[in-house]
């Protein structure tokens, strides 16, 4: 039975569990031996032989050529927000706003996109932290690169830049200035894209209908037509910003995807999918019936996901592609978007609501399941609507509606000490407290200097332990029977007793499901259109299940809403809970994210269930 981390690949020979067809001597997807580790968060290539995964929330490992493998860990305070890869580098970004990174040994001479005063001395044997930002006082948000460039979005919106500066693409006016350290490009930028073999940068700023571009342009790939490359952001005529979903670029061609999921290319002919060379971005014609919704480029070669989990490639040279549907495998066809079959694994999860994830390095094809976690989206969506809430925190001339149980649980704060006092008594005002409640609700950080300050004044260790997560502590919070303020009546059913209305009067004829009314709230839309009905004033702490699925069926749904996972114990029917479940997304109005669908059909098939 495959976990949630299966990952298939496909490439030329160089890790040792990447085996090809001997028959026709095309490469097939191969299933690696990270089957059997943590879910992976997300993945990514350097050039060559070696590849970045990321596993939530602080642990990172490098697999590089001969099946050689190195684990990471940064610091407990730290968390990882964000990893990118170049040429030969690796970024890491965490959610204090730090820098991290990675180079290849083997390359010590190209590291000058890493800034470091000491980039020569870095290598894949230890993670260094990248000092600039902190002795700068500047927050990271976000960052990309290019195939020896790197580029960060600081402060909101302050974009800075490092590395080589051929062609121009650091943005900065200059060319061939290659910059060890990063250096102020403009401000008011809100979005960055680059791709790990790119030449070329772009990004949207506050006017949302803009994208602009600079760097490379030999080929066109920076879709603004005839220009020489320019060192200076130019902007990209026939595309709007805010529209963009993704956008990446290779050595010598840039592909996009807008929100509607149309797939625009540009650049040199043979890796653009056109076939033919294209100095704007233009429609492809293979993919306009497609809506994508996920891109992946790399020196040559592209993958492009749909919303039906249909994978397309094109442009690769070298005959480094998976095995595409068709037999035909003709230098000219490898030019055009086609189709490629899929390992068996993942098509049995095309009904389910998991989206597969891709990725693409110079020698390797990468494909995993992503699972969704929506905790941390229906308890934000709850925070926003401020509806259903128990108690008021006091600030200084306001008075903040929350959820007790969830507030006191993450803070280790008495609710009557928040509710009319302490934030007053601390001089903590308004904004400081959304700060902080955003937190609470779902581990963002808006602004990580005030919220530091609030947990200084609330004399909160600053910043929370890694086991202190959201998704930690609501998972402990299952385990608070204490702290459960609300209970489902499920009525027990009596062979021997027919008499319906004189067993709803008793009490006992009914097994009580203790929870947190909150999570019922926050996690079912069934459970929050009945709680409209409830008159709030009477401070009713119980409801009654009419549903008719059984007191197991229940429990592991409610066990659900807390920790996200499907847990059967021995003694408990696995196709009566298929049955009763099979429905329960859409019946109990599940986020449309969730994973709950593709973990009932990883039950059935552990059990052989039809």
């Amino acid at each position: 039975m495959y976990n949630s981390s299966s990952l298939f690949l496909t490439g030329k020979e160089g890790f040792k569990f990447v085996t090809q067809e001997k028959k026709n001597n095309l490469p097939k997807w191969t299933e690696s031996n990270l089957k059997k580790t943590q879910t992976i968060k997300k993945l990514v290539c350097g050039g060559g032989f070696h590849f970045l995964v990321w596993k939530k929330p602080n642990k990172l490992e490098l697999y590089e050529k001969g099946n050689k493998k190195r684990k990471y860990q940064l610091p407990k305070n730290e968390t990882i927000k964000d990893i990118v890869s170049g040429s030969f580098t690796y970024l890491i970004l965490t959610e204090s706003g730090k820098v991290w990174s990675l180079a290849n040994s083997n390359h010590k001479n190209r590291h000058k996109e890493v800034p470091l005063l000491d980039a020569d001395q870095s290598t894949f044997e230890e993670i260094r932290p990248v000092t600039f930002f902190e002795e700068k006082k500047l927050f990271v948000n976000s960052i990309v690169m290019g195939s020896a460039s790197g580029y960060y979005l600081c402060n909101g919106d302050q974009l800075y830049a490092s590395g080589w500066n051929a062609q121009g693409r650091l943005g900065t006016g200059q060319r061939g200035d290659h910059k060890t350290m990063p250096v102020y490009v403009q401000d008011k930028v809100t979005k960055i894209f680059a791709g790990n073999s790119s030449l070329s940068f772009f990004f949207i700023t506050n006017n949302p209908d803009l994208l602009y571009a600079c760097g490379n342009n030999m080929n066109g790939q920076l879709g603004i037509g005839y220009i020489a490359s320019p060192n200076k952001p130019t902007a990209v005529q026939n595309i709007i910003g805010s529209e963009i979903l993704a956008l990446s670029s290779g050595y010598s061609h840039s592909v996009l995807i807008n929100k509607k999921g149309q797939t625009f290319s540009c650049g040199n002919r043979r890796f653009n999918g056109h076939g033919v060379r294209k100095i704007i971005f233009t429609l492809i014609p293979q993919l306009k019936e497609k809506k994508a919704v996920q891109l992946s480029t790399e020196f040559k070669g592209n993958l492009v996901l749909t919303d039906q989990n249909e994978l397309y490639g094109w442009g690769f040279e070298f005959r480094l592609y998976p095995t595409y549907e068709s037999n035909n495998n003709n230098n000219n066809n490898r030019k055009l978007p086609t189709k490629i079959r899929l390992p068996s694994y993942f098509t049995n999860y095309l009904e389910s609501k998991d989206m597969i994830q891709i990725a693409i390095g110079a020698r390797v094809c990468f494909l995993y399941l992503d699972f969704k976690n929506t905790l941390s989206q229906d308890l934000k969506t709850l925070y926003e609507s401020q509806k259903f809430c128990d108690c008021e925190i006091g600030t200084l001339g306001n008075k903040i509606p929350v959820h007790k149980a969830l507030v006191e649980f993450r803070t280790k704060l008495k609710i009557d000490q928040i509710q009319n006092k302490l934030f007053v008594e601390k001089s903590i005002n308004k904004e400081q407290t959304l700060n902080f409640l955003k937190w609470i609700y779902s581990d963002e950080i808006s602004d990580l200097e005030k919220l530091e300050q609030t947990f200084n004044l609330l004399e909160l260790t600053f910043p929370p332990s890694l086991d202190n997560t959201l998704e930690k502590d609501i998972a402990q919070l299952y385990k608070d029977n204490d702290s459960k303020d609300f209970k489902i009546l499920v009525k027990i059913e009596d062979e021997d007793n027919d008499n319906e209305e004189d067993d709803e009067e008793k009490e006992e004829n009914y097994e009580e499901i203790s929870v947190h009314k909150f999570i019922l709230l926050a996690r079912s839309g069934l459970f929050r259109a009945m709680f409209d009905y409830v008159n709030e004033k009477e401070n009713t702490n119980k409801i009654q299940d009419y549903t008719n699925k059984s007191i197991e069926s229940l429990k592991i749904l409610i066990k659900y809403f807390y920790t996200n996972s499907i847990e059967l114990t021995t003694n408990q029917d696995p196709e009566l809970i298929v049955d009763e479940l099979s429905d329960a997304v859409e019946y109990y109005q599940l986020n449309d994210q969730c994973n709950f669908e593709s973990q009932l059909l990883k039950i059935k098939k552990q059990f052989d269930l039809d």
